[in-house]
Protein backbone atom coordinates (compact mmCIF):
# COMPACT_ATOMS: atom_id res chain seq x y z
CA UNK A 1 0.00 0.00 0.00
CA UNK A 2 1.18 3.47 -0.93
CA UNK A 3 2.16 5.76 2.55
CA UNK A 4 1.60 8.69 0.68
CA UNK A 5 0.11 11.04 -2.70
CA UNK A 6 -3.30 9.80 -3.82
CA UNK A 7 -4.35 6.37 -1.94
CA UNK A 8 -7.90 5.72 -3.54
CA UNK A 9 -6.86 3.63 -6.00
CA UNK A 10 -9.21 3.92 -9.05
CA UNK A 11 -8.08 7.61 -8.76
CA UNK A 12 -4.49 6.81 -9.07
CA UNK A 13 -4.47 4.66 -11.95
CA UNK A 14 -6.75 7.02 -13.72
CA UNK A 15 -4.68 9.65 -13.20
CA UNK A 16 -1.37 7.58 -14.97
CA UNK A 17 -3.51 7.36 -17.47
CA UNK A 18 -3.90 11.03 -18.41
CA UNK A 19 -1.74 12.04 -21.11
CA UNK A 20 -0.89 15.81 -22.82
CA UNK A 21 -3.93 17.55 -23.21
CA UNK A 22 -6.46 15.28 -21.54
CA UNK A 23 -9.32 17.00 -19.46
CA UNK A 24 -10.04 16.36 -15.85
CA UNK A 25 -13.23 17.94 -14.22
CA UNK A 26 -13.01 18.09 -10.23
CA UNK A 27 -17.08 18.99 -9.82
CA UNK A 28 -19.01 19.60 -6.98
CA UNK A 29 -21.64 17.40 -5.80
CA UNK A 30 -24.11 19.20 -7.93
CA UNK A 31 -22.71 19.12 -11.39
CA UNK A 32 -24.26 16.90 -14.08
CA UNK A 33 -21.73 13.88 -14.79
CA UNK A 34 -21.59 13.83 -18.63
CA UNK A 35 -21.45 10.34 -20.23
CA UNK A 36 -18.36 8.95 -21.66
CA UNK A 37 -15.36 9.95 -19.00
CA UNK A 38 -14.29 7.91 -16.25
CA UNK A 39 -15.70 9.08 -13.36
CA UNK A 40 -13.97 8.69 -9.50
CA UNK A 41 -16.32 9.56 -7.07
CA UNK A 42 -15.09 10.39 -4.05
CA UNK A 43 -18.21 12.01 -2.47
CA UNK A 44 -19.07 10.99 1.00
CA UNK A 45 -21.21 13.44 2.38
CA UNK A 46 -21.96 17.22 2.09
CA UNK A 47 -18.94 19.10 1.98
CA UNK A 48 -16.37 15.62 2.34
CA UNK A 49 -14.44 16.01 0.82
CA UNK A 50 -13.90 19.29 0.25
CA UNK A 51 -13.19 20.84 -3.58
CA UNK A 52 -10.13 22.64 -2.05
CA UNK A 53 -8.91 19.30 -0.55
CA UNK A 54 -9.27 17.36 -3.63
CA UNK A 55 -8.15 20.37 -6.11
CA UNK A 56 -4.95 20.71 -3.67
CA UNK A 57 -4.39 16.81 -3.91
CA UNK A 58 -4.48 16.29 -7.44
CA UNK A 59 -2.09 19.44 -8.04
CA UNK A 60 0.27 17.77 -6.35
CA UNK A 61 0.07 14.90 -8.45
CA UNK A 62 -0.41 16.70 -11.88
CA UNK A 63 1.27 18.83 -14.38
CA UNK A 64 -1.46 21.49 -15.51
CA UNK A 65 -1.40 23.73 -18.52
CA UNK A 66 -4.63 25.55 -18.27
CA UNK A 67 -7.84 25.88 -16.26
CA UNK A 68 -11.33 27.02 -16.57
CA UNK A 69 -14.11 27.57 -14.57
CA UNK A 70 -18.11 28.91 -14.29
CA UNK A 71 -17.55 32.80 -14.42
CA UNK A 72 -20.61 32.09 -11.71
CA UNK A 73 -17.95 30.55 -9.24
CA UNK A 74 -17.83 33.33 -5.82
CA UNK A 75 -16.35 33.09 -2.56
CA UNK A 76 -13.31 30.94 -1.07
CA UNK A 77 -13.49 28.58 -3.87
CA UNK A 78 -13.36 31.02 -6.55
CA UNK A 79 -10.36 32.75 -4.64
CA UNK A 80 -8.78 29.75 -4.64
CA UNK A 81 -8.88 28.76 -8.48
CA UNK A 82 -7.26 32.56 -8.77
CA UNK A 83 -4.12 31.36 -6.55
CA UNK A 84 -3.66 28.43 -8.37
CA UNK A 85 -4.29 29.51 -11.88
CA UNK A 86 -2.68 32.75 -13.34
CA UNK A 87 -4.83 32.55 -16.43
CA UNK A 88 -7.62 30.79 -14.96
CA UNK A 89 -10.03 30.81 -18.06
CA UNK A 90 -13.70 31.90 -16.89
CA UNK A 91 -16.95 30.52 -18.91
CA UNK A 92 -20.84 31.00 -18.36
CA UNK A 93 -21.34 27.90 -16.53
CA UNK A 94 -23.11 26.36 -19.24
CA UNK A 95 -20.73 26.51 -21.31
CA UNK A 96 -18.92 24.81 -19.28
CA UNK A 97 -20.65 22.06 -18.86
CA UNK A 98 -20.68 21.60 -22.51
CA UNK A 99 -16.78 21.16 -22.07
CA UNK A 100 -16.90 19.37 -19.26
CA UNK A 101 -18.39 16.51 -21.63
CA UNK A 102 -14.79 16.26 -23.85
CA UNK A 103 -12.88 15.04 -20.30
CA UNK A 104 -11.37 12.22 -20.21
CA UNK A 105 -11.90 11.96 -16.48
CA UNK A 106 -14.41 13.64 -13.81
CA UNK A 107 -13.53 13.39 -10.43
CA UNK A 108 -16.54 14.28 -8.28
CA UNK A 109 -16.00 15.76 -4.63
CA UNK A 110 -18.13 16.15 -1.42
CA UNK A 111 -18.68 19.99 -2.05
CA UNK A 112 -21.45 21.41 -1.70
CA UNK A 113 -20.93 25.12 -2.59
CA UNK A 114 -22.31 26.13 -5.72
CA UNK A 115 -20.40 26.04 -8.95
CA UNK A 116 -17.06 24.75 -7.55
CA UNK A 117 -15.96 22.84 -10.74
CA UNK A 118 -12.83 23.46 -12.92
CA UNK A 119 -11.61 21.53 -16.29
CA UNK A 120 -7.86 20.97 -16.18
CA UNK A 121 -5.45 20.42 -19.22
CA UNK A 122 -2.98 18.22 -18.50
CA UNK A 123 0.21 19.44 -19.11
CA UNK A 124 3.83 17.44 -19.55
CA UNK A 125 6.66 17.15 -16.98
CA UNK A 126 9.15 17.88 -19.55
Amino acid sequence: MKKAGILNRHLAGALAELGHGDGVLVCDAGMPIPAGPRVVDLAFRAGVPSFAEVLDGLLAELVVEGATAARELRGPNRALLEGHFRDLELVPHERLKERSAGARLVVRTGEARPYANVLLRCGVFF
